[in-house]
């Protein structure tokens, strides 16, 4: 049976040990250079350290100790996290996906009010939203249903103002995107807080002089009942402005928000691949393994590839339907980064 001992006080090779507890190998022995204990210091010290002499001040410095002392006082050995396979991180982005879709469609139907989406550039981001709120504008043509707005690019306090007046009604959806230049205006800031607000009343106001306002027989206070989508490509949790990220908090614990993750390039192709796979280059007629051809390119290409997204996708296929000779020529001159000269 093996016989463990604490080290209260000693030295091995001059540096200091103290209420350390080692397996024994050889009991407290007297030697030229003083007292000392053999005992197995690879669980610490390395697999080289099996038996090693810890100097000890005197024998009061040695007492017996026990496994389960022995055992509580070593490091935690971490499990190696498991790789993800493909199918796995496929199956994760889907299911991501798969909720903006019905969050959106909670969003159309009056179900849920507010909705934030934050993900990287060019991943699709709008194409699912877009897709969903077509189906509803299709049915408010025939009759019934939501009317949709969307708005890109950036925009002023009083434009914000006038575009959520304009889309103020009940059934109104507004949908902000790539408008991520509102999330740095204080004044944007607080009507956004105002409109995703889960409350039941939202009230909006403007209490500076405006004759653009006033002009358009606008009031400087009006109740909205629509629904907004923000899609943006900033994470919210990763702002490091201290006055930002207050704001931005606030808009997270007002409505739903959904961080699309996706920041690795393997993500970002396995989400490529979804979209192509689904569809997206059916109106070029290509065929599937030419489609590949084309993703295949890409993932060779991509430290060169001005952007790695759905975009790039469309322009490259483009090239193609212009050139099916030349396509990969033309892409490495105007979707590539310029090869420096060694």
């Amino acid at each position: 049976m093996k016989n463990f001992v604490k080290i209260k006080k000693g030295t091995y090779r001059n540096a200091p040990i103290k209420d350390a507890i080692f397996p024994l190998v050889k009991p407290l022995t007297f030697g030229k250079k003083g007292a000392f204990v053999t005992v197995d210091g690879s669980a610490l010290m390395g697999p080289e350290s099996k038996r090693v002499r810890i100097l000890v001040d005197s024998p009061l410095s040695v007492e017996p100790s026990s496994k389960e002392d022995y055992q509580a006082l070593m490091p935690v050995k971490k499990e190696p996290k498991k790789k993800e396979t493909t199918q796995q991180a496929m199956d994760r982005i889907k299911k991501r996906f798969e909720v903006l879709d019905q969050m959106t469609d909670a969003v159309a139907n009056g179900t849920v009010r507010g909705l934030i989406v934050s993900g990287p550039p060019g991943v699709g981001k709008s194409f699912g939203v877009e897709t969903i709120l077509e189906e509803y504008d299709a049915m408010a043509k025939l009759g019934g249903g939501v009317k949709t707005e969307i708005v890109k690019g950036s925009m002023t306090p009083i434009g914000l103002y006038k575009t959520l007046f304009n889309n103020s009604s009940k059934g109104d959806i507004l949908v902000f995107d790539d408008c991520d230049t509102v999330l740095f205006d204080e004044v944007c800031l607080n009507m956004l807080k105002a409109v995703l607000d889960s409350g039941k009343k939202r009230t909006i106001s403007w209490k500076a002089e405006s004759q653009a306002l006033r002009r358009e027989d606008i009031p400087d206070r009006f109740e909205f009942k629509g629904g907004v989508i923000f899609i943006t490509n900033v994470n919210f949790e990763n702002v490091r402005s201290k006055k930002i990220q207050d704001h931005l908090q606030a808009l997270m614990s007002r409505c739903h928000y959904i961080d699309l993750g996706m920041d690795s390039t393997s993500d970002k192709f396995l989400r490529i691949n979804q979209i192509v796979r689904d569809g997206m280059l059916k109106e070029y007629g290509f065929s599937k393994e030419f489609e590949k051809e084309i993703i295949d390119f890409m993932v060779l290409k991509s430290a060169r590839l001005r952007e790695l997204s759905l975009r790039m996708v469309l322009k490259i296929a483009d090239l193609a339907k212009m050139d099916f000779d030349n396509w990969k020529q033309l892409a490495e001159s105007t979707c590539m980064h310029r090869q420096k000269n060694v």
